[in-house]
């Protein structure tokens, strides 16, 4: 039995939802706070109870609104501080300065290794995140960081639709590793795109496809997209090659809502990913379908606060996990298909 008595969980302005799902899952009540922003742009964020001595856990991603949610975390790690909590964790479902990685042209800024000193110095204790850009940004974070996946999660989804002549496929080398993966857990061959990108207008172009695609189901696998470029160009790539049915999966759903025009007129059948960022470009649009991967983050944040392996974690995990997951977005096979239904609350 899982003991978190000591725990209080605050959710930021872009981590509400995903925050009542962990509660939910946890047999928690949300802690009271707020946010109000100022007309001149000022963020002021308040704590509405005591966390004196208590191990709080603060919910926000830096996702559709990167700047204002980093500021944001910034404030809520000092208040956090100045209020006596005995230790701040920041659940950072999607990092997007994760992108900023490398000193890759001349005069730019590393903006991730900046971004994570920064939280750091403003009073994070610990991290748990889920599918950095690159596995070596945890190099970036000096405190202990828990970096969850979402390949478990969204493998199940497959396993239910089924993966009959299916192969996996990787948009470029870089994801290749990964994609690797994610084919060996699901027992599936992979292929790879082979992609070049020129700037930074987050258009890309598939030269070729490395692999067998002819008459095989694809399952394109990424981490996230915000233009839809990417995928779409990779789908007609595929469909030129003799590929039958393309689905994509993706860790965070980012795109735009121009990148949501691109999907629907695309040979994609359907864009699978989690609720790491809330997105309003997705709500209503059929051919995306979320799970939620707030138990995972929840089931973790149990294990760690206990001193219980979270190993599962990263594989098989729980079916009580799996199941919520499921459940907190309405996930359900109809007619052989993953779907979206209304949820009753």
């Amino acid at each position: 039995m899982f003991e978190t008595a000591n725990i209080s969980i605050f959710a930021g302005s872009g981590g509400r939802t995903f925050a009542e799902r962990m509660c939910r899952y946890m047999g928690k009540k949300l802690g009271s706070s707020e946010v109000i922003t100022f007309s001149e742009g000022n963020t002021f964020v308040r704590v509405n109870e005591t966390v004196r001595d208590r191990d709080v856990f603060l919910v926000q991603p830096i996702g559709l609104h990167s700047n204002d949610e980093f500021v944001e975390i910034l404030f809520w790690m000092d208040a956090f501080k100045r209020a006596n909590a005995l230790s701040c964790t920041l659940i950072m479902p999607y990092f997007g300065y994760g992108k900023g990685d490398k000193k890759d042209e001349p005069r730019v800024s590393i903006r991730a290794r900046v971004c994570a000193e920064c939280m750091e110095l403003a009073g994070a204790d610990r991290f748990v995140t889920m599918d950095l850009h690159a596995q070596q940004l945890q190099g970036f974070f000096k405190r202990p960081m828990d970096h969850l996946i979402a390949m478990p999660m969204l493998s199940e989804i497959i396993k239910r639709v089924g993966t009959e002549n299916m192969v996996v496929v990787s948009p470029d080398a870089g994801f290749a590793k990964q994609a690797r993966k994610f084919a060996d857990t699901l027992g599936l061959p992979i292929a790879i795109g082979d992609k070049t990108r020129t700037d930074h207008h987050e258009n890309a172009q598939v030269l070729e496809v490395i692999g067998n695609v002819k008459g095989k189901n694809c399952l394109i696998v990424d981490d996230f997209t915000i233009s839809g470029g990417t995928l779409v160009n990779l789908a007609e790539s595929l469909q030129a090659r003799g590929a039958q049915e393309i689905t994509a999966m993706l860790s965070h759903n980012i795109i735009s809502a121009q990148g949501v025009e691109r999907i629907n007129a695309s040979p994609i059948k359907a864009v699978y990913s989690t609720d790491t960022v809330e997105n309003p470009n997705i709500i209503g649009q059929s051919k995306f379908r979320t799970v939620s991967v707030a138990p995972m983050f929840a089931e973790t944040i149990m294990r760690f606060y206990n001193y219980q392996s979270v190993n599962s974690m990263f594989s098989q995990l729980p079916e009580k996990v799996v199941t919520a997951g499921f459940n907190f977005t309405g996930l359900t096979l109809k007619d052989g298909e993953m779907v979206n239904a209304p949820l009753a609350d």
